[in-house]
This record gives C-alpha cells, structure tokens and sequence, in this order.
C-alpha cells in the first residue's frame, strides 16, 4: 500500500483568514465566537432572530465592502498575517461570486491557500490527470435555498435563477476547485453530517494509496449562519443557549456548564501526497497520515451511544489501520462540542482506548483537547480543521487548549489541556469526527520516520 503524507495546508475559520493567523491566535487561547443577532450578512429580516435560543456562532471575521479588486491573493492573505479579514475579491472575480455559494469561496480559497503551501501547480496532462479533489460540506448553503424558495412561493418560475441548482450542490465545491486548476484526477465529496471534512481526508487519501491519485486536495466548507440553521438546531434542542450575553463563553466541551453546540463556518484543506512523489519534488512534508478508521452506532439519529462504542471502533479500525499502538498517541483532538451526551461518551471511548491493552497505565497522562472551545463547531469542515490542528500539534510540538473547560465534569481524569495551551513533544496525533445518524471517523498522523 503506497504512504499518504500531508504536503500543504489552508484554512478559514473564525479566528481569521490562513492557517498560521488561526494557529496562533488558537494557542493563545482567543475565541472566535459572536454575537450573530447584529453581524449577518445579507438582507435579513432581522425579526428572524428574534425567538430564536441561540444566537452565538462562529463567524469568519469579514469586511462588508472592499476596495480589493485584485484575484491574485499577497503573501499576507496566503499566510494569514495582515487583518486576517475575508474578503471574496481577495480570491474570485465578480463572475466567479456570482456562480459559487460561501461554502465553495471558502473552499477555493482554503484549496488555493493549501496547493501554494504545498507548492503544487501542474501543469501537464499527465499530472492533472494524477491530481484529484475530495471535498464535501454538511449543510453547505441554506441562503440562496430558503430566498429562491421564497421568491419562488411569491413570484413562480421566473424568480429561480438559472444558477440555483449549481449553488446548492455539495459536490460543487469540489468541482469549482477542478476546473479551476484543470484537475481531472478523482472528484468526489462527502457528505456525512459532522463528520464530512474526516471522511473527506481519509478516502482521499485511500485515493492515493490504491493508487487512482498521486495528490488529493481534501477537506471540507460550510457556511450556514442563517436564523433557519438556529431554527432547526435549536428545535432539536442541540445548540447551546446560556452564553448569549457571552459569546466567548458559550462552548464548553467537557465542562459542568456544557448545554450545546455552537455553530460555526469555515473551510479547511490538506494537500495529500503519495510519499515517494512528494520527495522527488522535494516538497516540504508536514506529516504522515497513517491510519483512518470508520463506523457506525445504528443507534439514533442525533444522539450517539451512550458508552462511546461507536467512537471506539472507529479509533481502533484507524490505530490498526495505521501499525500504531494506544500507547504511541501523544495528542487526541477530541470531537467534542459541548453536548451533555458526546461529551462523555466520547470521553470514556478515549479512556478505554487508552488505557486498555497497548495503552498507558494512568489515564491523567492521556492528553486531550476539544478546540471547539475556541472556534465552535463548522460542522461540515470540523474535521477538517481539526486535522489541520492535528498536524500542526505535530509540526510544533504544541497542544492547543480546551477553552471554558473550569469544571471537567465527564467522569474521567485525562489531560484535557484547560484554558492554555501545553508544550509537548507529539510524534503521533488522532483527531476524531463524529455525525448525526450515528457516523464516525477518526484519522491518525504522525511524524514522518
């Protein structure tokens, strides 16, 4: 089976545009979270937020008008220093915004953000024919679904844009990033809930393995903040409603004080790359992907099964997967949003992963941390942050922190790194992703030997 390993890195997400600004403003223990009431964009009739229970999110931070007319991004958007600001001109032409929903912005954006990291740019049939794109999103766009259904209900066929059906595809995002680069190598997109941005990684990367691919863009976008997604949310009951005078304050994974999620958007992206193909290049390697592992609770729809077994098959199918043994995770980051249930199901997998056979044999030196607590949950593209945070947590040897966590309350005594981040050496790191309907993922990288 030929080796994955991760060549190039991008991200967008609440803590700012590019990797480097959202890592470092990730360890320095700053929150992404908002008050979204007053910050939505579009004409929103703002009755709309007016009973709803929650009204906290993780926004990317934007810039309502820009003067930007360039497509051709600097070095300071690429990397992510500078303001940190979206701004679509930044990325796509007038014509290009007009085609694509946010969710497929943030997308082409993280990919173009990653393939520049990577410094991958192929230009012959024969490698775009190699490269492929493996993304998907969880919800992806409810804007233009719930305005051209009103349009619709009030005006008939003439008020559907030709554009419509395009702009709410899932798979469009992948295909935007295709065409835009020429790539011809496998087009796929995942989704699965929650666990979309995960299971976008793992099969790109079982893509290249079996060898359909020598390089897969991966990942996953959302962006949802609209009052319909705290509608249905909140009517199930999932979305955390006590923080809103405290945005900040109002994810809590793992901590007494937890009610709920909070949802996010974003986009996050990895260049995959067949090890052997990425040394002749002489590309600079972030880290390897070893394992990745599945499953399924056949449980509930919304909630997972209350001894976490779920969430154990799937790190031990990704630890077996991978060659590696309990005892050898240095770092996992948890799926962990803030919910009564998950949060403890998922804490006790953990535990009885880690300290069963091949484990260590004090579950307090099992190092965890949910980073939800920083930038909520971007639900579609989650995992694929979290896969960012994974590899960097290698790269730099740093754990980032568990924010809000003042009382750990899921019966277990793991390391859950509270409030600041930790110095440790990470050789190897799981990152895990679980969705409504009972789906669950998990990846495990680790330094290249």
């Amino acid at each position: 089976m030929r080796r994955v390993v991760v060549t190039g890195l991008g991200a967008i997400t609440p803590l700012g545009v590019g990797v480097r600004r959202t890592w470092q403003r990730l360890l320095a223990a700053e929150s992404g979270l908002v008050s979204v009431a007053d910050r939505v964009r579009g004409p929103l009739d703002k009755s709309q937020w007016q009973d709803l229970t929650s009204t906290v999110a993780g926004v990317v931070p934007t810039e309502l008008s820009s003067t930007s007319t360039s497509t051709s991004p600097s070095a300071e958007v690429l990397d992510g220093r500078g303001e940190g600001l979206w701004r679509p001109s930044d990325w796509l032409d007038a014509p290009a915004q007009r085609r694509m929903s946010t969710f497929a912005q943030y997308a082409v954006a993280a990919a173009e953000m990653a393939l520049r990291d990577a410094g991958w740019s192929p230009t012959s049939p024969e490698q775009q024919e190699m490269t492929g794109v493996c993304l998907g999103s969880g919800i992806g766009n409810l804007d233009d679904i719930y305005a051209t259904s009103v349009d619709f209900d009030r005006g008939g066929y003439k008020k559907v844009s030709p554009l419509f059906v395009p702009k709410i595809l899932i798979n469009l995002a992948a295909g935007h990033i295709a065409m835009r680069y020429g790539f011809r190598g496998p087009n796929h997109a995942a989704t699965t809930a929650c666990t979309t941005g995960a299971h976008s990684i793992g099969d790109a990367a079982r893509f290249i393995a079996f060898g359909d691919a020598d390089v897969m863009v991966a990942g996953g976008a959302e962006s949802c903040i609209h009052p319909l997604t705290f509608a249905g949310f909140g009517r199930s009951r999932s979305l955390s409603t006590a923080f809103n005078h405290d945005p900040p304050a109002s994810c809590r994974p793992f901590d007494a004080d937890r009610a709920g999620f909070v949802v996010a958007e974003g986009a996050a992206v990895v260049v995959l790359e067949e090890l052997e193909h990425a040394k002749r290049r002489g590309a600079r390697i972030w880290a390897e992907l070893k394992g990745y592992g599945c499953s399924g609770d056949a449980h509930h729809m919304t909630a997972p099964r209350e001894d976490g077994s779920g969430a154990l098959s799937a790190m031990k199918r990704a630890l077996k997967n991978a060659g590696v043994k309990p005892g050898q995770v240095d770092y996992i980051n948890a799926h962990a949003t803030g919910t009564q249930i998950g949060d403890i199901a998922e804490a006790i997998a953990i535990r009885s992963l880690m300290t069963g056979e091949d484990g260590v044999d004090d579950e307090s030196k099992v190092t965890v941390s949910s980073t939800k607590g920083a930038i909520g949950h971007l639900l579609g593209a989650a995992g694929a942050i979290e896969a960012v945070f994974s590899v960097l947590a290698i790269a730099e040897n740093a754990v980032p922190p568990t924010l809000n966590l003042h009382k750990p309350d899921v019966g277990v005594q793991l390391n859950f790194v509270p409030l600041q981040a930790q110095e440790k050496q990470v050789r190897v790191a799981m990152s895990n992703s679980f969705g409504f309907g009972g789906t669950n993922a998990s990846l495990v990288f680790a330094e290249l030997d």
